[in-house]
């Protein structure tokens, strides 16, 4: 029972998060709490209680990336029927979290292929600690599962377009994956990707904050000012974006190496205010400053020779 009730506390947790950090941007419709944005062509970001979904819609049926929480999937469903008649064919999952992966249950039982990193796989399959919400997180049912998986990349021909989907290692957990519409110049980020807010890096589930700053360094290395970035949670975002929010990442956490590296405890680290020109405009979501720089200073702790 006390497992069923810490989970009950994480989900009531992560929605907060999601309301708190999204953003503002203009939808072009809403279906019962689903935002459809419409990026280009056939793909669209649909907002809602959860991590922000990829869709691809066309004639070789619905690509989604990620599917919330499970109570969700009838308005995910409805919302996307809005958009086309065509089936779901493939669910792809970003990580492992259950606001990303809550409705995979619901629509691997009407035939929808679900396909994720291994890691992703493995840690829906047994219990999880998240330590930064002190929460434990009973196993997926086994129709959640995701059905296809890969150790490092995997490229799909759908709908007209060429989706490479590739691993990043030990990041937002350790099965992050960015997706990548090549012609469509559209890159989902999952939760390595925070628009607007200090991120949650879940240090418990193998990630770290030079992982983030590894893999958004490599995203912009392959993206133009043209790009369309679905963000984890927030609104649609650009190279612009990403850029500031890598260089918080990096100031932020080269400062707290340095306090660190010299001694002070996480009280005096928090004290010295190392983020404190990003303060106001990342820090008012669940993520607060003094949260973030905790992260920070934890995985430091951990990987005191990292460089950052």
């Amino acid at each position: 029972m006390d497992h069923v009730i810490r989970y009950v506390h994480f989900v009531v947790i992560i929605w907060a998060l999601v309301f708190i950090t999204r953003g503002n941007a203009q939808s072009e419709s809403q279906e019962d709490s689903i935002k459809i944005h419409r990026l280009t062509g056939g793909l669209y970001m649909l907002e809602g209680r959860g991590g922000n979904i990829g869709v691809s819609v066309g004639n070789d049926g619905v690509f989604l990336i990620d599917d919330q929480f499970a109570p969700a999937t009838e308005a995910i469903r409805s919302a996307i029927a809005g958009i086309t008649e065509q089936p779901i064919k493939f669910v792809l999952n970003t990580h492992w979290h259950r606001d990303h992966t809550g409705g995979n249950e619901n629509l691997g039982r009407i035939g929808a292929i679900i396909v994720a990193h291994e890691n992703v796989r493995r840690r829906m399959s047994t219990e999880q600690f998240i330590k930064f919400f002190d929460t434990r997180v009973p196993p997926a049912p086994p129709a959640a599962l995701p059905v296809v998986t890969f150790s490092k990349d995997i490229t799909f021909h759908i709908n007209g377009d060429e989706v490479y989907v590739f691993h990043v290692d030990n990041a937002h957990t350790d099965g992050d994956v960015i997706v990548y519409f090549r012609r469509a110049n559209v890159i989902h980020m999952g939760d390595l990707f925070f628009s607007g807010s200090y991120p949650f890096i879940d240090l418990s589930s193998g990630g770290s904050v030079q992982g983030v700053i590894d893999a958004v360094n490599n995203t912009l290395s392959m993206i133009n000012e043209n790009t369309k970035i679905i963000p984890g949670h927030g609104p649609v975002s650009s190279m612009a974006d990403l850029s500031r929010y890598w260089s918080m990442l990096v100031t932020i956490s080269s400062r707290v190496r340095r306090l660190s590296h010299s001694g002070k405890t996480l009280q005096e680290v928090i004290a010295a205010k190392p983020g404190k020109e990003f303060d106001q405009k990342w820090g008012q979501g669940l993520v607060t400053p003094e949260k973030f720089i905790g992260i920070v200073y934890e995985d430091i702790q951990r990987n005191p020779t990292i460089p950052r």
